[in-house]
């Protein structure tokens, strides 16, 4: 089974709690845990707080993009926009790294979406945006066996 979902919305901090719900919803065929459904929640919050805040500058000039997949027990979440792009990506995947420290932003954005998902990759070019590409496989927590 595979089904697949795209949007775009504007880049303002207000569309995060949106795009977070959007995915949910999306994935709920799944039947997910509650842990699962929380840690993509997350993982989107931050990578479209990253293109809202990063990649655009908090200008609000701009868009940002979701297309999500799930494809049998995966699912696949790419968020990205066409804002400023990443001068150094393994840079700014480092843990606590900024660039915009006057915001108190903590540098856990990529760290958190690392932790959460299986898998994590991240494509940029300056001048040119930011592609965010993550997966998670559903109901791979082991089975408890009964004991006889």
């Amino acid at each position: 089974m595979s089904n697949e979902m795209k949007m775009e919305f504007d880049a303002i901090s207000a569309n995060e709690s949106f795009a977070r719900v959007a995915v949910a919803a999306f994935v709920s065929e799944l039947d997910p845990t509650l842990e699962e459904i929380s840690d993509i929640k997350t993982a989107v919050s931050e990578a479209v707080t990253n293109a809202v805040i990063h990649g655009y500058d908090g200008t609000n000039h701009g868009k940002v993009y979701l297309r999500c997949r799930v494809d049998k027990d995966v699912v696949h979440i790419e968020i990205s926009d066409n804002g400023r792009g990443i001068e150094d990506v393994e840079k700014a995947m480092e843990p606590l790294f900024t660039t915009k420290p006057e915001l108190n932003r903590s540098g856990m954005g990529f760290p958190f979406m690392e932790a959460f998902m299986d898998d994590l990759e991240v494509i940029s070019k300056p001048g040119e945006g930011t592609k965010v590409l993550m997966k998670k496989k559903i109901g791979c927590i082991p089975w408890i066996e009964d004991e006889e």
